[in-house]
């Protein structure tokens, strides 16, 4: 039984989520002279469940690498990492204030999906989970975009919202895992720890 495991990621979310499932966690963030945001880059063609599938299999190579390399006491590591789609289109996190606004106009009024991938390693075995759910806006008009992306909520977050945050006052219908919708879907993650031997 693994009395604690490593998450592997920056999002204050996720450590809630898994506080909620009553899993005990340190966290295990890049050190400065890693290039984190340089493992989400998106290739060409790439569809949105490879992408985020693949990303997160980068974040736990790179957070196993971290593991060893500063000689931390072994325990499952957990990765996970969140993009919206729209068709093919991947939405990652805006790049300032003015993406935000546009990646929000182009959602507005129709459905999108929100991917959460999920990886866990423990010791040679690494188990992965997807989970997939449809999020639909209402219209949105540009000053309520502009009066939203002001808050300043929308960066940092994929597709330029937050589901928990205020961007809720715009979200007429989700189907799939609200928790997933968040950054860490808590029934998929759940089942990996359990195989790894992590209460929940």
């Amino acid at each position: 039984m693994a009395d604690f495991i490593y998450l592997a990621s920056q999002s204050p979310r996720r450590s809630q989520l898994l506080t909620q499932l009553g899993v005990r966690h340190e966290l295990l963030l890049p050190d400065a002279d890693e290039d984190a945001e340089g493992l989400e880059a998106v290739r060409a063609n790439e569809a949105p469940a490879t992408y985020v599938q693949r990303v997160t299999g980068l974040k736990l190579d790179a957070a196993v690498a971290r593991l060893q390399r500063r000689g931390l006491p072994p325990a499952p590591i957990l990765c996970s990492d969140t993009t919206v789609a729209l068709g093919r289109i991947i939405y990652g996190k805006p790049d300032d204030a003015k993406d935000a606004a546009r990646m929000l106009r182009e959602l507005a009024g129709g459905e999108h999906r929100v991917l959460t991938a999920i990886a866990v390693q423990h010791k040679q075995r690494r188990l992965q989970a997807l989970s997939d759910s449809r999020v639909r806006f209402a219209d949105m008009t540009r000053p309520q975009i502009q009066r939203y992306v002001a808050t300043g909520e929308p960066l940092g977050k994929a597709g330029a919202y937050a589901v928990q945050g205020r961007a809720a006052s715009f979200i007429t219908n989700i189907r799939g895992s609200y928790s997933g919708i968040m950054g860490l879907p808590m029934f998929e993650t759940a089942q990996l720890l359990r195989t790894c031997g992590v209460e929940c």
